[in-house]
């Protein structure tokens, strides 16, 4: 599996996802500006002592990362999605993008993949999840149909 964060901003938030990579030996791709500098204070904390761990890849862009891992499915993760992400049978190769934090993924790539833009249900007032928890949700449904633990 790979987690793919297009344009991060919140470095607790990417150091959190990280060390949860780590632990799933899940890849984890940056890609394009981040707002933040990777060896920020906070980014560094988040991650702990488990960054030797991490598979870690930086790309200009998201083409970069679609370039290099052709053989999986890429998933846009956006509460503007219509299909839920326990809908998806994942595969090993798999990609799960996810957005900035405070814009999430731009609405023209979740409209021109409704088939693999995929959503976490939410059923109160509040308009998203924090970032390290969806990628958490995910990723572990994910390697759960996967590895089937």
């Amino acid at each position: 599996m790979h987690v793919v964060l297009y344009q991060p901003e919140i470095p607790p938030n990417v150091g959190n996802i990280a060390r949860l990579c780590a632990a799933t030996n899940t890849t984890l791709h940056l890609v394009g500006k981040l707002g933040f500098i990777v060896n920020n204070r906070h980014y560094q904390r988040a991650g702990l002592d488990y960054w030797e761990f991490l598979n870690l890849e930086t790309h200009n862009d998201l083409d970069e990362v679609f370039e290099k891992y052709p053989k999986g499915k890429i998933y846009y993760l956006s509460t503007k999605a219509t299909k839920n992400y326990t809908d998806v049978k994942f595969e090993d190769d798999d990609l799960l993008v996810f957005g900035p934090e405070t814009r999430g993924l731009p609405e023209k790539m979740i409209f021109e993949n409704p088939d693999t833009a995929i959503k976490i249900p939410m059923f109160g007032k509040v308009r998203s999840l924090n970032i390290s928890n969806s990628v958490s949700i995910v990723l572990y449904e994910s390697l759960r149909q996967i590895k089937g633990f």
